[in-house]
């Protein structure tokens, strides 16, 4: 987004401003002094009105491009009544999963792109016109999303560090195989600029240059009509070169927002990335408020000199939408045992571990009946490969002497119990199976594990050697803005000082600052509005995900900011609605880790008093092999254990972790001293899924 002065007399320039019905005085000289040649008209729609689509649409997701989320974008062009609406955000599908999920069911169609960055130097945060040129690449089909996201992570990954993509034009046009149609795109775009800057004469040879590249039938012109001076004489030569090279006409408002009313918010936030004022920004921030949807009705007032282009472009859009969920991977093959299918394979192991874990179905009957009701669950909900992955991963850390154990509703489940995932037996505590995993549940089961943190880059590197550096990632955080700093970038944007913004920040906490009378009107609704917008990406604390296709064919890939790492572009919400599933492996251990190899220092007595063996050796990392944190089988979840539960008299046991509040203090007194009860009293009052909500934990 952004307009720069151009490169004429201001004189001219005062001429053109002084336009009047759109058209331009027939003295002025123009690239395009011819007039754009007569289109033939498609027949209508016998819609309630003309048809339209959006090609060319940033989300928040464009990371201070744009201020809208995809949610919003979708519902203001159904209340508009657009027919198809494109994403493309800059570099990336970051917002493409939120997209597909908010149109869902609403009839709305949907059309994946995104607008490349050509040619960038270094990251562009901090600049007040970024540099580079720009391409705007729309997917036909899946297959077109699928190359397309490849190519943006390679690019990526080829940039070297985060925020400076480097693509190779060569490249592209060898990866589209008619699969993408690319559009001229906005000021930035290579056709545009040089047409602005150098005449329509280096303007056609741009945009024969794409034709040699991608095809005559895979490249159409964007005309976009923002009420500015020059946009009149851009789209008349801009038509009158489409038509001599023999490509198609589209139109496009090149969408920031979804409505005029945050054309204020999206200036401010082009302010921040550009780590300047409003008043700094002020020459190259548009002159309009026009970067937004509108309907089919208004396009047709805007486009009448260009008679057939807004049918072109509707019909264009209806070619390329597609259901995103072509898109969902699957889970890799596992290797089994020769003659077994992966279901078989994860019954074989569950009874070795029973066998272990519980003794034989004489013995245990129930517990036998439980597993293979919960197998049944699992095979016949398509999660058995999930499964023997979990498994795998911590077969891996017990070879390893890695401390590993699952945690969470997992402990639920007595299949998790006898692969040895979990060290809680579900049958003796009675826990309930479907709080982990049932057949009406909508998602995958989770199983968090906890790793020792010195050495859960150890397991990280186990899954991507196993599963292939193609085929694994590691999950994006999505920072959205907090309070303070909200405040502190408004406060920027509007030129107040640092001082003054650190005294706002500091003024409201930690908490909320919508009715607070210290800020001044304009900075506390800013930043209200700006609170809920993605800032940028980060790490997620553990979370993996691994598939049957190359990760980077579902979502782009791209280094974080931490050296050495790259993750995908989704967040773990966006990962589980596409169906790609993620391992949490999470570096909890670490206090434990340092409590056992405290302990093994002490005498013999101490040890066997702990019920630690006698350490063998040391590993490479100086640590000594311990076995996993389960207690020997013959003491495994003691059903009473008096002293934790005991050793504070009833209803003041404040300080007990996930017993602190006011409901738990009320419900202590009247259940019986056993750790099951203090279970079913904590999942009571617990936030996440509470039917009792008693403020945050």
């Amino acid at each position: 987004m952004g307009w720069q002065n151009p490169a004429i007399p201001w004189r001219e320039f005062e001429r053109r401003l002084s336009w009047h019905g759109g058209r331009r005085p027939p003295d002025v000289a123009s690239p395009a002094a011819e007039q754009p040649p007569a289109r033939t008209a498609a027949p209508a729609e016998q819609d309630e009105q003309p048809p339209w689509a959006e090609l060319h649409c940033h989300s928040s997701y464009s990371f201070l491009d744009g201020c809208s989320s995809p949610a919003a974008l979708v519902a203001e062009a159904l209340r508009l009544g657009i027919q198809t609406l494109a994403l493309t955000d800059h570099d990336g599908m970051y917002g493409v999963a939120q997209f597909a999920e908010a149109a869902r069911g609403t009839g709305l169609r949907t059309v994946f792109g995104a607008e490349l960055s050509l040619g960038l130097a270094a990251p562009q945060t901090g600049v007040a016109d970024p540099q580079g040129r720009h391409l705007l690449v729309l997917a036909r089909d899946s297959t077109g999303y699928r190359r397309l996201s490849r190519a943006i992570g390679a690019a990526q990954l080829a940039g070297g560090q985060k925020g400076r993509p480097r693509y190779d034009l060569d490249q592209l046009s060898a990866a589209h195989d008619g699969h993408w149609v690319v559009l001229t795109g906005c000021r930035k775009g290579a056709v545009p600029a040089a047409l602005a800057t150098y005449g329509a004469a280096a303007a056609e040879r741009e945009l024969r240059e794409l034709v040699d590249r991608f095809g005559r039938d895979n490249v159409c012109v964007e005309l976009v009509d923002h009420d500015q001076p020059l946009d009149d004489a851009r789209n008349d030569a801009l038509a009158v070169l489409a038509d001599r090279v023999g490509v198609g006409v589209v139109a496009s408002n090149n969408v920031h927002y979804a409505g005029p009313s945050e054309a204020d918010l999206a200036a401010t936030v082009a302010a921040v990335r550009a780590r300047r004022s409003l008043d700094e920004m002020a020459g190259w921030l548009p002159a309009t408020r026009t970067a937004h949807l509108r309907s089919g009705t208004e396009m047709a007032a805007r486009l009448a000199r260009f008679p057939g282009v807004q049918e072109a472009t509707a019909e264009l859009a209806r070619a390329c939408a597609f259901d995103f969920e072509e898109v969902a991977p699957q889970l890799p093959d596992r290797k089994v045992p020769t003659g077994y299918t992966e279901s078989q394979h994860l019954r074989r192991l569950t009874r070795e571990g029973a066998l272990r874990r519980y003794g034989s179905l004489v013995e245990h009957p129930l517990a036998y009946a439980q597993l293979e009701r919960e197998l049944d669950v699992i095979i016949g909900g398509g999660y058995t490969g999930y499964f023997l992955i979990v498994h795998e991963i911590v077969a891996f850390c017990r070879e390893e002497r890695i401390l590993c154990q699952g945690r969470g509703s997992a402990a639920n489940s007595a299949v998790c119990y006898a692969l040895g995932i979990t060290g809680v037996d579900a049958v003796r505590h009675q826990l309930l199976f479907e709080r982990f995993l049932s057949p009406g549940r909508d998602g995958p089961p989770d199983i968090d594990l906890d790793i020792e943190n010195a050495r859960r880059e150890e397991v990280i590197q186990h899954v991507y050697d196993t599963y292939g550096r193609e085929h694994a990632a590691q999950v994006a955080n999505v920072i959205s803005y907090r309070p303070k700093m909200a405040i502190r970038d408004v406060g920027r944007a509007l030129g107040y000082s640092p001082g003054q913004q650190d005294a706002w920040s500091k003024s409201v906490g930690l908490g909320e600052f919508e009715s607070s009378d210290e800020l001044p009107a304009m900075v506390r609704d800013l930043a209200t509005r700006v609170k809920r917008l993605p800032r940028h990406l980060g790490i997620h604390s553990g979370g993996m995900v691994i598939c049957d296709r190359p990760v980077g064919e579902v979502c782009p890939v791209e280094w974080a900011r931490m050296p050495g790492r790259s993750v995908i572009q989704w967040d773990k919400d966006d990962c589980a609605w596409l169906g790609l599933i993620k391992f949490d492996l999470l570096g909890l251990f670490a206090a434990l880790r340092q409590c056992l190899v405290g302990m093994t220092r002490d005498t013999p007595t101490h040890r066997r008093r702990c019920l630690l063996p006698q350490p063998r050796r040391r590993n490479r990392h100086g640590q000594h092999h311990l076995p996993t944190p389960n207690l020997p089988p013959n003491q495994e979840n003691p059903p009473r254990q008096p002293r934790s539960v005991r050793h504070r008299p009833p209803g003041e046991r404040q300080r007990r972790y996930q017993h602190r509040r006011p409901t738990d203090r009320a419900v202590l007194p009247r259940r019986r001293d056993e750790v099951t009860q203090l279970a079913i009293a904590g999942s009571h009052t617990r936030r996440s899924r509470s039917p009792v909500r008693s403020g945050p934990t």
